[in-house]
């Protein structure tokens, strides 16, 4: 009786510290998950954020845009049809 009592107590000994191992194994790796996905997540949230204007800027980004657009039409890379069709929706912005 002795033995089996020292060979369930060894089992139960193995059985609790691999438990215990596989859960500290689990919650390491859960972290590092977690920070590689909130890295990942404020790195796409740099590149996905829109470039704000500072305020009262907007009607200068819009002149900036009509001259550039100007010039564009100008050199001969825009048709009149496609100079219009910006102009329009930068005016409607």
């Amino acid at each position: 009786m002795p033995g089996l009592l020292r060979g369930v107590a060894r089992t139960a000994m193995v059985a609790g510290t691999a438990t215990a191992v596989s859960n500290r194994v689990s919650r390491r790796q859960g972290e590092r998950w977690a920070a590689q996905e909130q890295a990942q997540y404020a790195q796409q949230a740099q590149y996905a954020a829109p470039q704000q204007a500072p305020a009262g800027g907007a009607g200068t980004d819009r002149i900036t845009a009509l001259k550039e657009l100007g010039e564009l039409r100008a050199q001969g890379v825009l048709t009149d049809a496609e100079f219009e069709a910006e102009k329009a929706r930068i005016l409607a912005s």
